[in-house]
Formats: C-alpha cells, sequence, structure tokens
C-alpha cells in the first residue's frame, strides 16, 4: 500500500479543494473544523477524519494546531467498508503519531518514511471505527487510558467531564454502548493480556499496572474474562 506521511497546519481562512487520492487528518495538537458530504464538524486529538479522493471538502482550523496527513492511493478494507468517515482512533494508533511527528522533524531519510508508513497502514487497518463521541466523554477516556494503573472511581471521572455522576453514566453507555466501570474493566483486561503475551512481567506487576493491588481479585477478573488464569494464559 502506497502513500506518504506529512506534517501540517492550517488557518482560519476557510479553504476547500479535492484530491486525486484519500486523504486521512488526524489532529494532534488542536482540531480542525471541516465540511464534506455526510460530515460538518469538529475534528479533535484521538480521532480521524477520512476525506476520499475526488471529494470536495472545506476546512479551518487555528495556526497553533498540528496534524499528521496521510495520502493513501488505496484505503484498506475496514475503512472502504464502510461509509463513515469521522471516527475514534486507538491509543497505540495516536502514540505512533507522536512518534511520526518526531522523526519527520528530525531527518530526511527516504526508507524510514515508507517504513513509517508502512506500519501507519498497519495500524490504520486495525482500527475499530467507533464513532465521534462528546468531548466531555472523550476526556473520561482519556483520562482511563493515561491513569489505568491507578484507582479510577466515577466520581473522579465524572469531575473530570463536568457531569454529575448520574449524567456520566447516562451519556457514557449512550454513547460508549457500556457503562463506565464496565469499559474501564475490558481496557484494563486487553491490556493486562498483551502485557502476559508479550512481556516477561510477572502476574503481580501486570495486575498493579492495569489497577489491580489484590492479585487475587485481578486473577478472577481475568478468568472470567478469557476463561483462563493470569498465569496458565502466560505460559
Amino acid at each position: 500500500m502506497s502513500g506518504r506521511l506529512s506534517i501540517r497546519s492550517y488557518s482560519r481562512q476557510r479553504q476547500g479543494h479535492s484530491h486525486t487520492y484519500h486523504q486521512m487528518v488526524l489532529p494532534l495538537r488542536g482540531a480542525i473544523e471541516i465540511e464534506l458530504d455526510g460530515f460538518a464538524g469538529r475534528v479533535a486529538s484521538g480521532e480521524c477524519v477520512v476525506i476520499r479522493s475526488g471529494q470536495q471538502h472545506h476546512f479551518t482550523a487555528d495556526e497553533e494546531a498540528r496534524f499528521v496527513v496521510a495520502d493513501m492511493h488505496l484505503l484498506p478494507e475496514n475503512l472502504r467498508a464502510t461509509d463513515s468517515c469521522v471516527f475514534r482512533i486507538s491509543g497505540p494508533l495516536l502514540q505512533y503519531l507522536s512518534f511520526v511527528e518526531t522523526q519527520l522533524g528530525h531527518q530526511v531519510n527516504d526508507a524510514l518514511e515508507q517504513s513509517m508508513f508502512a506500519t501507519f497502514a498497519l495500524l490504520l487497518a486495525e482500527q475499530r471505527l467507533l464513532p465521534q463521541v462528546d468531548r466531555r466523554i472523550r476526556q473520561v477516556l482519556q483520562v482511563i487510558d493515561m491513569r489505568l494503573s491507578e484507582r479510577l472511581t466515577l466520581d473522579e471521572l465524572a469531575q473530570t467531564a463536568c457531569l454529575s455522576e448520574t449524567q456520566l453514566k447516562k451519556l457514557f453507555r449512550q454513547q460508549i454502548g457500556l457503562s463506565v466501570m464496565q469499559y474501564l474493566t475490558r481496557v484494563r483486561m486487553e491490556k493486562a493480556k498483551a502485557l502476559l503475551q508479550h512481556t516477561d512481567y510477572s502476574v503481580q506487576r501486570i495486575a498493579e499496572q492495569v489497577g489491580y493491588s489484590d492479585l487475587s481479585a485481578f486473577s478472577r477478573r481475568f478468568s472470567a474474562s478469557f476463561g483462563l488464569s493470569p498465569t496458565r494464559f502466560s505460559r
């Protein structure tokens, strides 16, 4: 799959055009206001907007905002199979974008840039294409990702979103399809599974990294999620 990555900034002056290739715009800092068929609104860090080949679009952004822009001649299957043009991206892809920004600003290296694009395309193909969420819920998701090893309470997450606990529970379930605690548990278990498979950390250390100080409670939850105890899974 061929294409290129670049770092871009835009201006508050409204611009419009189309391309002969597909383009993904992924905010690093700030947001872009964009209009295209089927969508008109704001796309912020943690999200991606897909502009298809030949699609007319208009956009504005603060000059301080920065974006990774991917030009692609062929979309991965998950994007070809959907009409969605804006979706949330995973934590690993978001972190990879920071590396891309650093590397592209460091040196010109054609071979490395091709390799970075290939990795980006693989990560893009793995995205679950979850819909955009309310800004307040996005803040909660970011806190969960960044502080997974900590004891997070519903009250604390509600304060992050400037919502009451009742409002947070209702809005979160509407937008994510799970309760806050169901989502938190799922993210913790998925990370624990990855750490068990790809590191030599002890089960105790992994439990602590995903927010469990009680090893037996972690083991029970992991077994309920995957049908195996952490010790058996890691063998």
